[in-house]
């Protein structure tokens, strides 16, 4: 019997979480504090770890780097909200295996779960996200996988790459693809730009898998979660007895990636200290570890991604100038959804049709009001984001449309509440006198109250006042309506 320990500073979610795994044949261990946590980390050792990022005694980073240290190989799932859409973004890179979204379904806690299990049994790192699970993770594919072929003219679907990542038919999706196949036979180093969740890693290893080193290693560092006293570490390796905790020798990096080629994700984040050093490596192709004094012979492609422009971070003094250089052989800059609005129908086809396969459910397709909302959405998260609201919205759909009622609150509320803000920018909007006090100015926050009650009034008729189903509908928690409730005079 597989054992899994839940941390959670909620009482009623630690009970009602123990009660449903257990009855799916799993032993279960709860903790309402990160510190009993780890305690019973070590007493119970758990297959599997599922916590909430917001505890009262520790943050989620935290969290996330003890378990990983005394578990390595045991996947951890993280509990978050859709508002911290960016925070679930950075646990999967300090070594989540998935996180799970409020509020919670059993249905999708228990696929998840297996779904962990599965690849922790497989010998698979349950911090490594797998090809066409998420989309900015990418893994080595088979030597026998076929090579997609090109785009020739309007394609008739997405085209998916062997890194799982999506292309759709839109300019920027033809021009992203072309400098790709253009850069990937040569030995050039690259820089990656895109916003988080845009596919930064997986168009990596896509250069990676189009050039000659295809079948030589591809290795993937987060320079932003690796603290900066371990990071050389990590980068070049170290002798045994370095330093104080090297037990062992350990391989870096570079030598790992060595014929293969090398993935700095967030490059900025590295330390002075460590750019110097990395600078020395790319400019002699020759290293040495940590302690160590033998050199060792270095044939690694280089590819950094960033959030931010290394030139303008070498102009603050944050990055050197002199890597940035020797980084800017070429580069490459990935559009965010937003600027690809002709192909979210594309992608929100093919993840839809990953997602039936998965939940072995048959939903069609879209109905034109949540068509709507996509196109009229921002997404801050890109094509992770899209994927996570379709993964769910399909799991609640029990038609053969996924509609609006199925989506997150501030998705099928985009437009409305964009109108408002622009309305009250020009003071055209007149407010209701149910949400303003008297004599009082109009403001934002009176009209997103007054969009909320409406929404929240809809649902609740709809449901005959069951705050439960209003709950789940709205996507969000039975406490968070009831404060919600509160805050708007509904009780």
């Amino acid at each position: 019997m597989k054992k899994i320990l839940v941390i959670d500073d909620e009482a009623d979610i630690c009970m009602l979480l123990k009660r449903f795994l257990n009855k799916n044949n799993f032993e279960v261990e709860t903790a309402q504090s990160g510190l009993r946590g780890f305690q019973l980390i070590d007493e119970f050792k758990p297959d599997l770890v599922l916590t909430d990022f917001r505890l009262g005694d520790l943050t989620g980073a935290e969290i996330l780097v003890n378990i990983k240290s005394k578990l390595p190989h045991v996947p951890v799932l993280v509990i978050t909200g859709y508002s911290d859409i960016k925070i679930a973004v950075n646990v999967m890179k300090l070594g989540a295996y998935d996180y799970i979204t409020k509020p919670l379904f059993p249905d999708e806690i228990l696929i998840t779960v297996n779904k962990a299990l599965a690849a922790a049994e497989e010998g698979r790192q349950p911090d490594a996200p797998q090809p066409d699970t998420r989309i900015e993770a990418a893994g080595p594919a088979t030597e026998s996988a076929a090579e997609p072929e090109r785009p020739k003219g309007k394609p008739a679907a997405p085209l998916k790459l062997n890194s799982g990542y999506i292309f759709g038919e839109s300019a920027k999706a033809k021009e992203l693809y072309r400098q790709i196949d253009l850069v990937a036979p040569t030995n050039y180093s690259v820089i990656i730009y895109g916003e988080s969740g845009a596919g930064k890693e997986a168009i990596a290893y896509e250069i990676h898998n189009r050039s000659a080193r295809k079948n030589k290693p591809f290795v993937a560092m987060d320079c932003g979660a690796i603290s900066r006293e371990l990071a050389g570490s990590e980068l070049f390796g170290h002798e045994k007895g370095s330093f104080t905790g090297a037990l062992q020798q350990k391989i870096g990096h570079f030598e790992l990636a060595n014929g293969g080629t090398l993935f700095l994700d967030e490059v900025a984040n590295l330390s002075y200290e460590i750019q110097v050093a990395l600078l020395r490596v790319v400019q002699e192709r020759k290293m040495r570890r940590i302690g160590g004094t033998k050199e060792i012979d270095l044939d690694v492609r280089i590819i950094v991604a960033s959030n931010e422009k290394l030139l303008e971070a070498s102009k603050n003094k944050k990055f050197r100038e002199d890597l940035y250089y020797r980084f800017n052989e070429f580069t490459i800059e990935v559009p965010p959804l937003r600027q690809r609005l002709e192909d979210i129908l594309l992608f929100s086809e093919s993840f839809l049709k990953a997602t039936n396969a998965e939940l072995n459910k048959n939903v069609k397709g879209f109905s034109r009001e949540v068509l709507d909302d996509f196109i009229n959405y921002n997404w801050p998260g890109n094509l992770r984001e899209l994927k996570n609201v379709i993964k769910r919205a399909t799991l609640l759909t029990d038609g053969d449309y996924i509609e609006e009622k199925t989506l997150p609150f501030e998705i099928a509320n985009f437009k409305k509440l964009k109108e408002l803000d622009e309305d009250f920018g020009s003071g055209a909007l007149q407010v209701s006198e149910a949400v303003t006090e008297p004599g009082a100015k109009p403001n934002l926050k009176y009209a997103v109250s007054e969009a909320e009650y409406e929404m929240i009034m809809k649902v609740l008729r709809q449901v005959n006042f069951n705050k439960s189903k209003a709950a789940r509908l709205l996507n969000i928690d039975r406490k968070t309506l009831y404060n919600k409730m509160k805050q708007l005079e509904m009780q």
